[in-house]
């Protein structure tokens, strides 16, 4: 039902009848928790004031001294009942946020493809390109997250805007592919970690070559590291995610310096812009899409702070705070870091055959493998609090050991899961947005404090299509000519993990999946403050 036709009316009288308010002279009322059945008794005349609607009607609304009684009656509104303690901060939510992301160590972790794809030109401008998609995407997808804040995140925004007809099926999908891609994402970040520990030893011996099983040892020890504070001491989460924030930044300011102060010469403005250096087979213009395709994954996962709109205070203000400052961060820690790097490579080719690229870079730079690892043994610990599985389960935990097995049957197809992984992310980010922005946005969002109005709009008709056309060269091989040892198996993983929703859909969702019920009225009344 359009919530533009939902303003609080005489009927709300009845059903909050047993409450009482408290109004400010500046601000809307704020309704609590009295929107369940589970009403708490009148207070007290003396605390308690009317609030006069448009039409001359009395709405009594509960005194509130505690804004979490507030967050909890939004929640409700949405259908949810409270089962988590509001523990994460306004910082702890951005240091989730950029923990899982960690731009610039991201970056470190696969930007030899971008040099193969079109040399430090699409590296540094691929990158820049790259943000203003993710951004674009972020921002409205944010904004979404503003009006509708919970942890089912994009799924649960998906259920409320679709049609009647198609909800459930379309948050079913939307909230499957929500957790393949985080499970993906996770493996991901845990390869990362293996391949760095494997080409940091091959860094100092150069006549040791991993064994795929040796990899896939230290992606277990990976895994069960970064997944041990949670089962251990799950109350040490928001201190956790704060330090790795600080952490990361730090890293990238100790890193940057050393970068600026140890190099020993300067590339020439040309070696950054100059065009023809890629080597995939591609034709310029294909490679340079696949490169930006490439770089989004500096960008990675950043609806994390979403997953925990329960477990803060004011969600529907901190979510998208938190959400554009990890993108803020994340370009200002990425962009000058690669734009310092390319200006003090000196022998690109031996980046281009390096097993590790990041680690070659460092030693070009510092001309100490002493420096270089231990610039590299810092990236490989902001990779570990990246890696942070905050919302791990046993099952989660399989998942990845189970998907690690891969890497020993094929590190092609294994290395094309790791590359689609954003791109899972990213559908389920365009979804939401694509719906809302054909049923209107007037007609499908309440009150919110994260209102982009016009800009809103556009966001939710670009994203759509900008997932589509960069997933679209995601799916792409990365080399010419194609073969069996370089083909990109994304598209067929793709298309089997939709096969395999589809089995539970039709196994099991369309009779058992049932979506929140929403209370428009109480949605608009707790929304505004």
């Amino acid at each position: 039902m359009p919530l533009a036709q939902h303003a609080p009316t005489t009927s709300a009288h009845d059903r909050f009848k047993d409450a009482a308010i408290t109004a400010h002279e500046d601000s809307l009322p704020l309704l609590a928790d009295c929107m369940t059945s589970r009403l708490r008794p009148s207070v007290s005349e003396d605390k308690a004031i009317a609030d006069k609607t448009g039409d001359g009607s009395e709405v009594a609304l509960e005194s509130l001294g505690d804004v979490h009684a507030l967050d909890d009656a939004q929640l409700r509104a949405q259908g949810h009942e409270v089962a988590l303690r509001r523990s994460f901060s306004p910082l702890s939510a951005l240091g989730l946020g950029f923990s899982i992301t960690a731009s610039w160590a991201g970056y470190l972790s696969n930007f030899g493809q971008n040099l193969i794809y079109g040399g430090p030109q699409n590296v540094v401008f691929g990158l820049l390109v790259a943000t203003a998609v993710q951004w674009i995407i972020t921002l409205g997808l944010s904004e979404v997250a503003s009006a509708f804040p919970s942890a089912g995140g994009q799924y649960h925004c998906t259920y409320i805007l679709a049609p009647t007809k198609h909800k459930k099926f379309a948050a079913f999908t939307v909230g499957w592919m929500t957790l393949l891609g985080w499970w993906v994402v996770t493996c991901s970040g845990l390869s990362l970690c293996a391949v760095s520990v494997a080409g940091m030893i091959s860094f100092w011996h150069e006549s040791f070559e991993a064994a795929r099983w040796q990899v896939y040892l230290i992606y277990l020890a990976s895994l069960f590291l970064t997944a041990a504070p949670l089962f251990l001491s799950p109350k040490i989460v928001p201190r956790f995610v704060r330090a790795a924030l600080y952490l990361s930044v730090t890293g990238f300011f100790v890193i940057f310096c050393m970068v600026l102060g140890l190099r020993k010469s300067t590339q020439p403005g040309s070696f950054i812009t100059r065009s023809g250096q890629g080597t995939s087979g591609w034709n310029p213009g294909t490679a340079w899409v696949l490169g930006v395709g490439n770089a989004l994954y500096a960008y990675g996962a950043t609806d994390g702070a979403i997953h925990i709109a329960e477990e803060i205070p004011r969600p529907g203000k901190n979510i998208p705070l938190a959400m554009n400052l990890t993108m803020a961060i994340g370009f200002s820690t990425a962009f000058p870091l690669f734009l310092a790097l390319m200006f003090s490579v000196t022998d690109l080719d031996a980046v281009l055959n390096s097993s590790l690229p990041s680690m070659e870079v460092f030693y070009q730079i510092t001309q100490s493998r002493s420096l270089a690892t231990f610039m590299m043994t810092w990236v490989l610990v902001t990779y570990y609090s990246k890696n942070f599985p905050v919302r791990a389960t046993a099952l989660s935990v399989c998942f990845c050991c189970l998907y690690g097995l891969l890497y020993l049957a094929s590190t092609t197809a294994f290395n094309s899961i790791v590359t689609g992984a954003i791109l899972y992310l990213n559908i389920t980010y365009a979804v939401p947005q694509g719906i809302l922005a054909t049923r209107g946005r007037k007609a499908s969002l309440p009150a919110r404090d994260f209102d982009l109005g016009p800009v809103g709009l556009a966001c939710n008709l670009l994203s759509p299509l900008l997932v589509a056309f960069i997933g679209t060269f995601i799916c792409f091989p990365p080399q010419l000519p194609v073969a069996a040892d370089n083909m990109n198996y994304t598209p067929v993983i793709l298309t089997g993990l939709f096969a395999v929703i589809l089995g539970l859909w039709y196994t099991r969702g369309a009779k058992k999946f049932i979506g929140p019920q929403i209370d428009w009225e109480a949605l608009n009344l707790t929304a505004c403050r």
